[in-house]
């Protein structure tokens, strides 16, 4: 994957004109985040990254719900880690779960810089072993926010854990629910896209929550636990 398939620079669902304006005029980023970016999307495999607009909504949404605790599924180079941990404050605090120390270790400079590192606990190991532990730990209700960006096939997994470690009006967002719009081709069936579908028909019956799909970045589903 190059590094001209970073989602901001490649939108799907809008018109690049489109893109470059809220590039633009849509959100701002701290130099830092900015050149996090950057260098992320320099990277071959950038398209891994999440896309800004993303992180910015992250940033508006996470103090007016007062988050202070939040779980991040998928980390790569911690863009979206550092955009959050910006936005949390001195006392919030970030689980970080990811697999690859190699990809992490390109953020944590920046996070370094940005001051934020301290606000941020980076697990390496499968993301469903340490989200168990959390259960077992007795942390059940104990998160405000938590975002999953990561192995596909694992959505569902992460989901029934984390709606468990979330509070009550705590949210859940899902990253890439329209997949490159994958999802509404019902030809494709790899393993990724099937799973998409399924956690997005699996949110749409579960009564536990209130959910919304917006079809901006690579599609993203904001969840409520009642």
């Amino acid at each position: 994957m190059s590094s001209s398939n970073a989602k901001f620079q490649n939108p799907n669902f809008v018109t690049k004109n489109v893109n470059d304006y809220v590039l633009r005029v849509g959100f701002r980023e701290t130099p830092i985040a900015e050149e996090l970016r950057l260098a992320t999307a320099n990277h071959p495999r950038g398209g891994m990254m999440g896309d800004p607009t993303e992180a910015a909504m992250f940033k508006v949404l996470l103090p007016a719900i007062g988050a202070k605790n939040v779980i991040e599924v998928g980390v790569f180079t911690g863009y979206s880690t550092l955009v959050m941990a910006e936005a949390l404050g001195q006392e919030g605090k970030i689980l970080a779960l990811d697999y690859n120390e190699e990809f992490v270790s390109i953020g944590r400079p920046y996070w370094e810089k940005a001051g934020v590192a301290d606000r941020i606990d980076v697990r390496i190991a499968p993301a469903g072993d340490t989200l168990q532990k959390l259960l077992d730990e007795g942390q059940e209700g104990a998160f405000d926010f938590a975002f999953i960006d990561a192995d596909k096939t694992n959505y569902k997994t992460y989901y029934e854990i984390i709606l468990k470690l979330l509070r009550k009006n705590g949210i859940i967002a899902i990253d890439n629910v329209l997949w490159y719009g994958k999802v509404l081709d019902q030809n494709i069936q790899d393993e990724d896209t099937v799973a998409l579908r399924e956690i997005s028909e699996y949110v749409f019956r579960d009564e536990r929550v209130e959910h919304v799909m917006l079809p901006f970045a690579d599609g993203v589903t904001l969840v409520r636990k009642k």
